[in-house]
């Protein structure tokens, strides 16, 4: 195999992620305006946890865990910036 078709098939999930990291943000959005309402804090700790320990216990890899952890942070760090506005 060469190179090419490898890297087509990666473009292709890339487009994917991106597309589905946006569905993520649209709802958080969503969430951010609820929470805003009804006074909550944007930041939710036990819903953190529970979220990364959910992306863990569901890695088959061949991403580490540690890996998984650190980019789901990212994402919940940046959506959570979504909510703040």
């Amino acid at each position: 195999m060469t190179l090419d078709p490898l890297r087509r098939q990666i473009d292709r999930i890339d487009l994917q992620l991106l597309r589905l990291l946006n569905r993520r943000a649209s709802a958080a959005l969503r969430i951010g305006r609820i929470k805003k309402k009804q006074r909550l804090p944007v930041y939710d700790g036990k819903r953190e946890q529970a979220v990364l320990g959910r992306m863990v216990r569901g890695n088959s890899g061949p991403l580490p865990s540690a890996s998984v952890k650190a980019i789901f942070r990212e994402i919940l760090r940046r959506n959570r910036g979504l909510q703040g506005r």
